[in-house]
């Protein structure tokens, strides 16, 4: 009688410490799975800002299925202010999308295009065409990303 006291005193220890380690595990599973859902949500959108001299510009962007969509606005100095909207898709590294903004009270269109380098975007630029009231670029594969619109990210507010 007196053995059988020691021996369930370590058998309940041991249940104890197994279904405490079970309790930790799913605690720190059900924790993980908070954080990357939280992780998801908030770099669903992301946002870029450029800056230098007096010239500034903010883009934000929803990517969802290589389809972007987002804002863009331009402030730089002594021109015109625009802002708008962009929608586009995501080419491997590169987003093309069209521009849709309002600038001296009238709605333009223009094709805007950036390239991914690390956590930052390189507007790209290139001769452009009008096609139906909206500015194109004449040939993509001829885009230059030169870095002198690099838009770095930034949190979004």
């Amino acid at each position: 009688m007196k053995n059988i006291i020691p021996v369930l005193s370590v058998a309940a220890l041991f249940m104890a410490a197994c279904q405490g380690g079970t309790a930790k595990k799913t605690q720190a599973k059900i924790d993980s799975t908070i954080v990357t859902n939280a992780e998801t949500a908030t770099d669903s959108v992301q946002c870029y800002q450029y800056i230098k001299n007096r010239d500034t510009a903010t883009l934000s962007l929803k990517n969802e299925d290589n389809k972007v969509t987002g804002t863009l606005g331009y402030n730089l100095y002594e021109k015109d202010k625009n802002a708008g909207t962009i929608a586009g898709v995501v080419k491997g590294d590169t987003i093309i999308a069209n521009y849709t903004f309002q600038s001296e009270g009238q709605t333009s269109v223009r094709e805007v295009a950036f390239l991914k380098k690390g956590d930052q975007l390189v507007e790209g630029f290139g001769d452009v065409k009008e096609i139906k009231g909206e500015t194109k670029y004449k040939d993509i594969s001829k885009l230059k990303f030169d870095g002198s619109l690099t838009f770095g990210k930034i949190d979004c507010k």
